[in-house]
């Protein structure tokens, strides 16, 4: 069984990038494929990568995502 592979975020384009709601900085987590923007407390999706940014794609982060 073959895993997915694991698309990169240009740094460029991950500098650009802000939080939709709060417009804030987000982090790139490479392992779970998401945008985390720890001010909205939401994580975006990243689909063949390219990021979501719709807050109704995000999941809300909870207490095991705080690190």
């Amino acid at each position: 069984m073959a895993s997915e592979p694991v698309h990169t975020l240009d740094r460029k384009l991950l500098e650009l990038l802000v939080c939709p709601l709060t417009k804030t900085t987000l982090e790139y987590d490479a392992q779970k494929q998401e945008l985390i923007s720890r001010v909205a407390k939401l994580a975006y999706p990243i689909r063949d990568g390219i990021p979501i940014m719709l807050p109704d794609e995000a999941r809300p982060l909870d207490d095991s995502d705080t690190t």
